[in-house]
This record gives structure tokens, C-alpha cells and sequence, in this order.
């Protein structure tokens, strides 16, 4: 069995399912769980010290979230996204949240904007410290929350299961480039903007936001990373 990392260790306070399903997404936005690798309950439950149970359950989780996809018998494979899934995916989120933006700028208060400013710092900070767990919640955190200022919780939703979906590979090698701090510093100027009043320059950076993300993400593809050694989850 591989030494696991501190954030793998389930503790038994807390529900068995829920610690899988987070130490696997983390797995997944690190590059330690492949595209296209089957994996098995029973083999990742080895891995973390846990019966095969919560494991099968989180990967269930997973898979309704499109991260995973069940195999018959053999047990569930990382979902691979093309090139063309995540310009769609970044299309579809340009289409609703670069107007969302602009009609947010227009509408919310400056301290219903200014309560976003701990979140825009904290993406910041976690950039800079590589807690690429941290930065990712909160960024999720931040535009979730910034869109809910729209009054349209369907839409927080669907913008939702995007992120999910096109969750980012390729992390660790952007992360030790420095070119992370560059797009969490982003959410900051957006915020600025927005407190400004000016609805169309916060369009602009939103687009050009969502933008940077899309090439980090094609940037991330471009190397393959070497799995990190510390958790070695272990393919069927």
C-alpha cells in the first residue's frame, strides 16, 4: 500500500463518502487519477485505508457529476475531454456569465460586491502558497456567489455543473510557472471593475478571464505530468 497524503486520510468523525469523493477530486484535478485508466473500488480502497464501500459510492457521485464513468465489472474510468468539450463548455459559460456580469455591475450594491472580496483574496493566496485544492474552491466559491447576485439560482446551477465538468488538469506544472498567481489575481480586478459601476470594462475582463482559463487548460495538456509519487492510486 502507497503512504498517503494528509489530505487522503479518511477520519472516521467524518463521513466516509464525502472524504473519498474530495481526496479523489483532488486526485483528479492533480493529474494522480488519469484520463481514460480504469480504476477499481477495491484497489483505491487499499489505497486509502477504507472498505470498498464509501469508495464505490463516492465514485457514483463522481460519475453523476460526468468526472467518471462506470465500467461494467471492472470498475470506473476518469472521463477523457477533448478539445472540443472544453471550447463548448467555455462558450457555453461565456454566453451566461459574461452578460450576468454585466447586469450584476449594473444591479448589486457595492456591499454586496465588497462581500466578495474575501473569496477574491483567498484565490490569491492559495495561488501563491500551491494549494491548488484551495484555489480551485475558491474560485468556484467566488463565481458561484457572484453570479447568485442575479437572483437566477438555475442559472448558479448550470454554471455549476460546467465547472465540473471542465474541471482543469495540469495544475502542478502551471502552479510551479507562477501562471496560476496571474489568473487569481483576475478575480480582483474583475471585482474593482464591477465596484467601478463600469458594466462594460467587467464584460471585458470576465471575457478575457474565462479566456485564460480556457488556455491554462490547453497549456496544462501540452506536458504530461509524472504522477505524483506520495499517493499512487493504483489502476483495476
Amino acid at each position: 500500500m502507497s503512504d498517503l497524503k494528509p489530505r487522503t486520510l479518511i477520519s472516521v468523525q467524518e463521513r466516509l463518502r464525502d472524504q473519498v469523493a474530495h481526496a479523489l477530486r483532488a486526485a483528479l484535478i492533480s493529474g494522480e487519477l488519469r484520463p481514460g485508466v480504469v480504476y477499481s473500488a477495491p484497489a483505491l480502497a487499499a489505497d486509502f485505508g477504507v472498505s470498498a464501500t464509501p469508495v464505490r459510492e463516492a465514485m457514483l457521485d463522481l460519475a453523476r457529476e460526468g468526472l467518471v464513468e462506470a465500467v461494467r465489472n471492472k470498475g470506473f474510468r476518469v472521463t477523457e475531454l477533448t478539445e472540443r468539450d472544453l471550447d463548448e463548455y467555455t462558450e457555453i459559460r461565456a454566453l451566461i456569465e459574461i452578460p450576468t456580469v454585466g447586469r450584476v455591475t449594473r444591479t448589486a450594491t457595492a456591499e454586496q460586491l465588497e462581500r466578495l472580496r474575501p473569496q477574491a483574496e483567498a484565490i490569491v493566496a492559495a495561488a501563491r502558497k500551491h494549494d491548488l485544492i484551495g484555489y480551485l474552491e475558491a474560485d468556484r466559491q467566488f463565481h458561484l456567489d457572484l453570479l447568485g447576485l442575479a437572483g437566477n439560482a438555475h442559472l448558479v446551477e448550470v454554471v455549476g455543473d460546467l465547472r465540473k465538468r471542465s474541471r482543469l488538469y495540469g495544475l502542478t506544472r502551471l502552479d510551479q510557472a507562477g501562471e496560476l498567481v496571474t489568473s487569481a489575481e483576475e478575480h480582483l480586478e474583475l471585482l474593482d471593475l464591477m465596484l467601478s459601476g463600469d458594466a462594460d470594462a467587467a464584460e471585458a475582463c470576465m471575457a478575457r478571464h474565462l479566456g485564460h482559463v480556457r488556455s491554462l487548460w490547453a497549456e496544462g495538456q501540452g506536458e504530461a505530468e509524472e504522477p505524483r509519487p506520495a499517493l499512487k492510486l493504483r489502476a483495476r
